[in-house]
């Protein structure tokens, strides 16, 4: 585990991005059916073009989940995908800008703070996860504490 990061590795204020993404209509139409949310906006043309929006947009859950998925791309899950005991829950996730059908986004990751725990041989690491589109703007953002093994 030589490649591995521990809990120790992890500075304040390091940054990593992942590779981008492109959003379906099939991922909006796919994500409906699995969630059970049919919401118009998402799933009625002519509703949409009359919405502030003015065309369907993503579920914001759906969001969400490409942004965890975006996160699994990343070297920094890879090296500490042995080390990860677990992601502790979503301390907060806003939904700042739609997601549109044809808008690429990748995840920028920046490490917010670190934490001590009663036992010895683990830590708290506080991820801030931004999703970014091709235009440069945050539509999504939200910190995710993951507890990770200390060497």
């Amino acid at each position: 585990m030589a490649d591995s990061l521990y809990f120790e590795d992890f500075q304040i204020g390091d940054v990593f991005e992942s590779p981008s993404r492109s959003i379906t209509e099939a991922d909006i139409v796919n994500f409906a059916g699995l969630s059970g949310d049919y919401n118009l906006i998402h799933t009625d043309i002519e509703f949409a073009k009359n919405s502030i929006f003015g065309e369907r947009i993503a579920h914001g859950i759906l969001g969400l989940s490409i942004a965890s998925g975006l996160f699994t791309r990343t070297d920094v899950n890879r090296r500490m995908s042995k080390t990860l005991i677990a992601l502790m829950g979503i301390e907060s996730w806003n939904f700042l800008a739609p997601i549109k059908i044809g808008d690429t986004l990748h995840l920028i990751i920046e490490i917010l703070d670190k934490k001590e725990t009663s036992k010895p041989n683990r830590g708290i690491v506080r991820f801030k996860r931004m999703v970014s589109n091709q235009h440069g703007e945050t539509v999504q953002e939200g910190i995710t504490p993951m507890m990770i093994l200390k060497k």
